[in-house]
């Protein structure tokens, strides 16, 4: 899913109180965004998301 008002590529976890939970690309926080605020990621998005994520990784950022 991408969070239209925060700019970020997250996977969908759930809903709670009419918000729903994402996670981004690989793990990490969680953040809330009104459904109406997201959308559905294009192959491209998430593929963009994954590599910055183990570029990130390379570099030793992240585990």
């Amino acid at each position: 899913m991408v969070d239209l008002s925060q700019d970020r590529v997250g996977e969908f976890r759930g809903e709670w109180c009419g918000q729903w939970s994402l996670r981004p690309i690989g793990g990490g926080v969680e953040w809330t965004v009104a459904p109406e605020a997201a959308r559905p990621a294009d192959p491209i998005e998430r593929l963009r998301a994954e590599l910055a994520r183990a570029n990130r990784r390379s570099r030793g950022e992240v585990l």
